[in-house]
């Protein structure tokens, strides 16, 4: 672990600076083709009216020699021709005006270009490189415990270093099969359960955590393996009054007026493990029931009956079809009921039966209600279900 985790840091130090020499590279010679276009602008525009002005003095004393030589031939001709030539100078210099020049600007008002570089970009730029970057020998957050779920697992994680304060946590996953993880969860909470787990699968788990007040998150904790030998939950299919999801692990009541129990697959409920119930509400009807049972019973329309106890969406607790003075708050969407049960046996247990005693915790709405239901049989396992009088009612279960 120690050499493997040392070769991919390098390998990631390396390509980081690697990508950030290049991109500093091309900042500065985007800035440096910035520059160098301001220097050509206005190098253009100041030099054009000083050649304007060139051109017109040129201009000036080109008419000035010509008119000269103009002059030296008159003087120099005959005579007769003399006099002709004399008066054309004569005239021709009265309508040049070789006493006018254009005005040439003052040394100080000519442009004069200069590169002014600040050199405390390096300083800055220095101290900032030798503060970039870390390396640390153990990351802030590690994977701490695996809980197997049907069809789920239960991921615990904690903090193992005393000066992180932690803001959010980052939890993903993969099959061990698979070439990218994906998200399970991000938030405050120090455990997840991630469903859609295939059973007898592995699947590799990691977290990560961000820093108060900051934006980037912490290294990577180091990768479990984890797996289910659980089935999933399922509901029962083809009953009229539910429609379910491609899991099956939701159950929404429909509009048909069929009215019945919905019941589990199997009996995937064991004791010793947590049964939950997450809801969204619809009409509720003191015949409604959320629970587990020993066996499926046709022909009833709740829950509340022998053999079984639930709770009815009011908060009702029942206990073999009768009601417990103790009750719970009722349903709300969101909320979660879960079923929590052991074994506390009495007497011998054998095929013949006996009296048998389950522990059961039903929780809802940060309230719970404890109690003992005593069979006639052993059940190690146990089916659940639920009944809804009106639609619009949906239960996912895990």
């Amino acid at each position: 672990q120690i050499k493997e985790s040392a070769t991919l840091t390098r390998d990631v130090l390396e390509q980081h600076f690697s990508d950030l020499k290049g991109t500093l590279k091309k900042l500065l010679d985007e800035r440096l083709l910035s520059l160098l276009q301001e220097v050509d602008v206005i190098e253009q525009e100041s030099i054009k009216p000083l050649d304007e002005c060139q051109k017109l003095i040129e201009h000036g004393v080109s008419t000035a020699d010509d008119l000269l030589r103009e002059g030296e031939s008159a003087v120099d001709g005959d005579v007769g021709q003399q006099n002709e030539k004399l008066c054309n100078f004569t005239k021709k210099a009265l309508h040049i005006q070789l006493d006018s020049l254009p005005e040439v600007p003052s040394l100080v008002d000519v442009p004069c270009l200069s590169a002014q570089l600040d050199d405390c970009l390096l300083t800055i730029l220095k101290n900032q490189i030798f503060r970039h970057g870390t390396v640390a020998s153990r990351p802030p957050v590690q994977l701490e415990e695996f809980v197997e779920k049907p069809g789920g697992i239960l991921v615990r994680w904690c903090k193992v270093d005393d000066d992180f304060i932690p803001q959010d946590y980052r939890l993903q996953y993969r099959k061990s099969s698979a070439s990218h993880f994906e998200d399970a969860y991000v938030g405050s909470e120090t455990e997840f359960i991630v469903l859609h787990i295939d059973p007898n699968v592995d699947y590799q788990f990691r977290v990560c955590a961000r820093g108060d007040g900051r934006q980037e998150w912490s290294p990577w904790s180091v990768p479990q393996i984890g797996r289910t030998t659980l089935v999933p939950h399922e509901w029962t299919t083809g009953l009229e009054g539910y429609s379910l999801s491609s899991r099956r692990n939701i159950a929404l009541r429909n509009d048909s007026q069929s009215c019945g129990v919905l019941y589990s697959k199997a009996p995937t409920y064991f004791c010793g493990q947590t049964l939950t119930f997450r809801q969204t509400v619809g009409q509720p009807d003191r015949r409604d029931s959320l629970g587990v049972c020993v066996e499926q019973q046709n022909g009833y329309d709740s829950l509340q009956r022998d053999k079984a106890v639930c709770i009815s969406t009011n908060g009702a607790v029942f206990v073999n079809g009768k009601e417990m003075t103790n009750q719970l708050p009722a349903v709300t969407s969101g909320s979660t009921v879960t079923f929590d049960m052991e074994v506390v046996q009495l007497g011998p247990c054998s095929n013949e039966g006996g009296n048998f005693k389950l522990r059961v915790t039903i929780s809802s709405n940060n309230r719970e209600v404890v109690f003992d239901w005593v069979l006639d049989q052993c059940c190690g396992s146990l089916y659940f279900g639920c009944s809804f009088s009106y639609p619009g009612w949906k239960v996912l279960v895990f």
